[in-house]
Protein backbone atom coordinates (compact mmCIF):
# COMPACT_ATOMS: atom_id res chain seq x y z
CA UNK A 1 0.00 0.00 0.00
CA UNK A 2 2.85 2.97 0.84
CA UNK A 3 3.85 2.03 -2.69
CA UNK A 4 0.38 2.55 -4.18
CA UNK A 5 0.70 5.80 -2.51
CA UNK A 6 3.76 6.53 -3.96
CA UNK A 7 2.29 6.16 -7.61
CA UNK A 8 -0.42 8.04 -6.58
CA UNK A 9 -3.34 5.76 -6.11
CA UNK A 10 -6.89 8.05 -5.25
CA UNK A 11 -8.17 9.21 -2.44
CA UNK A 12 -10.99 6.75 -0.87
CA UNK A 13 -8.74 3.41 -2.05
CA UNK A 14 -9.10 -0.13 0.13
CA UNK A 15 -6.92 -3.26 0.05
CA UNK A 16 -7.95 -6.13 1.77
CA UNK A 17 -6.23 -9.28 2.66
CA UNK A 18 -7.72 -12.77 3.52
CA UNK A 19 -4.71 -13.83 5.57
CA UNK A 20 -1.86 -11.71 7.13
CA UNK A 21 2.03 -13.52 6.83
CA UNK A 22 3.91 -10.40 7.83
CA UNK A 23 1.97 -8.15 9.25
CA UNK A 24 3.51 -4.97 11.16
CA UNK A 25 1.89 -3.88 13.96
CA UNK A 26 2.44 -0.19 16.56
CA UNK A 27 6.16 -0.01 17.92
CA UNK A 28 7.66 -1.88 14.91
CA UNK A 29 6.35 -5.34 15.92
CA UNK A 30 5.48 -8.09 13.55
CA UNK A 31 2.31 -10.58 13.86
CA UNK A 32 0.56 -13.43 11.48
CA UNK A 33 -3.31 -13.65 11.31
CA UNK A 34 -5.39 -16.77 9.33
CA UNK A 35 -8.31 -16.21 7.68
CA UNK A 36 -11.94 -15.01 8.97
CA UNK A 37 -10.43 -12.00 10.53
CA UNK A 38 -10.46 -8.26 9.00
CA UNK A 39 -7.21 -7.39 7.75
CA UNK A 40 -7.42 -4.39 5.70
CA UNK A 41 -5.66 -0.39 4.66
CA UNK A 42 -7.40 2.60 3.76
CA UNK A 43 -5.15 5.82 1.92
CA UNK A 44 -6.78 8.62 2.32
CA UNK A 45 -5.41 12.06 0.56
CA UNK A 46 -4.90 15.24 2.75
CA UNK A 47 -5.75 18.77 1.41
CA UNK A 48 -4.81 22.23 2.15
CA UNK A 49 -6.25 23.37 5.38
CA UNK A 50 -6.95 19.93 7.17
CA UNK A 51 -6.67 19.66 10.72
CA UNK A 52 -3.41 17.88 11.86
CA UNK A 53 -2.69 14.24 10.37
CA UNK A 54 -2.01 13.10 13.09
CA UNK A 55 -5.51 13.07 14.57
CA UNK A 56 -6.62 11.07 11.67
CA UNK A 57 -5.89 8.08 14.44
CA UNK A 58 -8.83 9.82 16.50
CA UNK A 59 -11.10 9.75 13.85
CA UNK A 60 -10.16 6.31 12.38
CA UNK A 61 -10.65 4.83 16.27
CA UNK A 62 -13.94 6.34 16.23
CA UNK A 63 -15.12 5.08 12.86
CA UNK A 64 -13.58 1.59 13.90
CA UNK A 65 -15.79 1.74 17.08
CA UNK A 66 -18.69 2.91 15.65
CA UNK A 67 -18.62 0.22 12.60
CA UNK A 68 -18.21 -2.69 15.15
CA UNK A 69 -20.95 -1.43 17.57
CA UNK A 70 -23.37 -2.45 14.29
CA UNK A 71 -22.81 -5.83 15.42
CA UNK A 72 -22.09 -5.69 19.31
CA UNK A 73 -23.62 -3.30 22.55
CA UNK A 74 -21.80 -0.37 22.33
CA UNK A 75 -21.19 -0.92 26.02
CA UNK A 76 -19.04 -3.64 25.58
CA UNK A 77 -16.42 -2.10 23.71
CA UNK A 78 -13.96 0.74 24.63
CA UNK A 79 -11.25 2.58 22.55
CA UNK A 80 -7.48 2.68 24.62
CA UNK A 81 -5.33 5.01 23.58
CA UNK A 82 -3.81 5.36 20.46
CA UNK A 83 -5.93 3.55 18.58
CA UNK A 84 -7.19 -0.12 20.25
CA UNK A 85 -10.42 -1.31 20.87
CA UNK A 86 -11.13 -3.11 23.87
CA UNK A 87 -13.27 -5.63 25.25
CA UNK A 88 -12.58 -5.73 28.91
CA UNK A 89 -9.24 -6.39 29.47
CA UNK A 90 -8.57 -8.04 26.16
CA UNK A 91 -7.76 -6.22 22.76
CA UNK A 92 -10.31 -7.62 19.81
CA UNK A 93 -9.10 -4.50 17.06
CA UNK A 94 -6.57 -2.21 16.34
CA UNK A 95 -5.14 0.79 13.92
CA UNK A 96 -1.72 1.56 12.31
CA UNK A 97 -0.99 5.13 10.73
CA UNK A 98 1.44 5.87 8.28
CA UNK A 99 2.08 8.78 6.30
CA UNK A 100 3.55 9.00 2.28
CA UNK A 101 3.75 12.48 1.27
CA UNK A 102 0.27 14.08 1.22
CA UNK A 103 -1.06 10.16 1.73
CA UNK A 104 -2.49 8.66 4.82
CA UNK A 105 -2.02 4.75 5.43
CA UNK A 106 -4.69 3.88 7.57
CA UNK A 107 -4.08 -0.28 8.45
CA UNK A 108 -6.97 -2.03 10.31
CA UNK A 109 -6.83 -5.42 11.84
CA UNK A 110 -10.02 -6.94 13.31
CA UNK A 111 -10.42 -10.44 15.54
CA UNK A 112 -13.73 -11.44 14.16
CA UNK A 113 -13.65 -15.09 14.23
CA UNK A 114 -10.40 -15.77 16.17
CA UNK A 115 -7.86 -14.06 18.57
CA UNK A 116 -4.29 -14.54 17.59
CA UNK A 117 -1.78 -15.52 20.97
CA UNK A 118 -0.10 -12.21 21.68
CA UNK A 119 2.67 -12.36 24.11
CA UNK A 120 1.86 -10.41 27.39
CA UNK A 121 -1.66 -9.36 26.29
CA UNK A 122 -4.80 -10.52 26.15
CA UNK A 123 -6.93 -10.86 23.01
CA UNK A 124 -10.33 -11.67 21.78
CA UNK A 125 -12.63 -12.10 18.81
CA UNK A 126 -16.35 -11.00 17.46
CA UNK A 127 -17.18 -14.11 17.84
CA UNK A 128 -15.90 -15.13 21.26
CA UNK A 129 -17.93 -11.82 22.52
CA UNK A 130 -20.99 -12.94 20.77
CA UNK A 131 -20.88 -10.95 17.51
CA UNK A 132 -21.15 -14.54 15.52
CA UNK A 133 -23.20 -12.73 12.81
CA UNK A 134 -19.96 -10.42 11.60
CA UNK A 135 -17.91 -11.22 8.57
CA UNK A 136 -14.70 -9.69 7.61
CA UNK A 137 -16.63 -8.62 4.11
CA UNK A 138 -19.74 -7.17 5.97
CA UNK A 139 -17.36 -5.51 8.49
CA UNK A 140 -15.36 -3.95 5.67
CA UNK A 141 -18.32 -2.09 4.07
CA UNK A 142 -19.66 -0.80 7.07
CA UNK A 143 -16.09 0.51 8.46
CA UNK A 144 -15.79 2.25 4.72
CA UNK A 145 -18.98 4.11 5.47
CA UNK A 146 -18.16 5.32 8.69
CA UNK A 147 -14.43 6.50 7.91
CA UNK A 148 -15.78 8.72 5.10
CA UNK A 149 -18.30 10.40 7.35
CA UNK A 150 -15.89 10.74 10.14
CA UNK A 151 -13.31 12.22 7.82
CA UNK A 152 -15.80 14.94 6.60
CA UNK A 153 -17.03 16.07 10.02
CA UNK A 154 -13.04 16.15 11.08
CA UNK A 155 -12.51 18.72 8.14
CA UNK A 156 -16.04 20.12 8.76
CA UNK A 157 -15.79 20.78 12.26
CA UNK A 158 -12.45 20.24 13.31
CA UNK A 159 -10.52 18.28 16.08
CA UNK A 160 -12.59 19.03 19.16
CA UNK A 161 -14.98 17.31 17.43
CA UNK A 162 -13.31 14.21 16.65
CA UNK A 163 -11.49 14.07 20.32
CA UNK A 164 -15.53 14.60 21.79
CA UNK A 165 -16.28 11.37 19.83
CA UNK A 166 -13.50 9.73 21.19
CA UNK A 167 -13.87 10.46 24.39
CA UNK A 168 -17.08 9.25 24.41
CA UNK A 169 -16.10 5.97 23.54
CA UNK A 170 -12.83 5.49 25.43
CA UNK A 171 -12.24 4.12 28.84
CA UNK A 172 -13.42 6.38 31.34
CA UNK A 173 -11.11 9.21 33.20
CA UNK A 174 -8.97 7.89 36.45
CA UNK A 175 -8.51 4.60 34.50
CA UNK A 176 -5.70 3.05 35.64
CA UNK A 177 -2.78 2.75 32.78
CA UNK A 178 1.26 1.96 32.49
CA UNK A 179 2.84 3.23 29.70
CA UNK A 180 6.40 2.31 28.25
CA UNK A 181 7.59 4.75 26.39
CA UNK A 182 9.60 4.42 22.79
CA UNK A 183 12.64 4.78 24.65
CA UNK A 184 11.87 2.38 27.85
CA UNK A 185 11.04 4.23 30.31
CA UNK A 186 7.95 3.40 31.99
CA UNK A 187 4.73 5.16 33.48
CA UNK A 188 2.01 4.52 35.54
CA UNK A 189 -0.79 6.93 36.52
CA UNK A 190 -4.58 7.24 35.79
CA UNK A 191 -6.00 8.27 32.30
CA UNK A 192 -6.78 12.16 32.46
CA UNK A 193 -7.84 12.86 28.79
CA UNK A 194 -6.48 14.20 25.69
CA UNK A 195 -4.88 17.34 24.57
CA UNK A 196 -5.62 19.48 21.66
CA UNK A 197 -3.75 17.63 19.52
CA UNK A 198 -4.75 13.99 20.52
CA UNK A 199 -1.47 13.09 22.70
CA UNK A 200 -2.49 11.29 25.68
CA UNK A 201 -2.72 12.98 29.41
CA UNK A 202 -1.59 10.45 32.02
CA UNK A 203 -1.82 11.47 35.42
CA UNK A 204 0.53 10.48 38.43
CA UNK A 205 -0.07 9.46 42.06
CA UNK A 206 1.72 13.36 42.78
CA UNK A 207 -0.82 15.32 39.91
CA UNK A 208 1.69 15.70 37.77
CA UNK A 209 0.34 15.17 33.96
CA UNK A 210 2.69 13.85 31.51
CA UNK A 211 2.05 13.93 28.29
CA UNK A 212 2.27 11.01 26.08
CA UNK A 213 2.72 11.26 22.45
CA UNK A 214 3.73 7.97 21.54
CA UNK A 215 4.50 4.38 23.48
CA UNK A 216 2.61 1.31 24.69
CA UNK A 217 -0.21 1.29 26.56
CA UNK A 218 -1.67 -0.99 29.49
CA UNK A 219 -4.59 -1.24 31.50
CA UNK A 220 -3.81 -1.79 34.96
Amino acid sequence: MLELARLGTPDGFWLCAERQTAGRGRMGRRWQGGAGNLYASALLRLKQGDPPASTLALVAGVALHKALCEYITTSMLRIKWPNDIMAGPAKVSGLLLERVDDAIIIGVGVNITHAPAVEGRKTTSLHDIGADQCDATMLLHVLRRHLLTERADWRERGVAHSIKLWLERAHAPGTALSVIAPDGEKLEGCFHGLTEDGALILRNVQNKDHIIHAGDVFLI
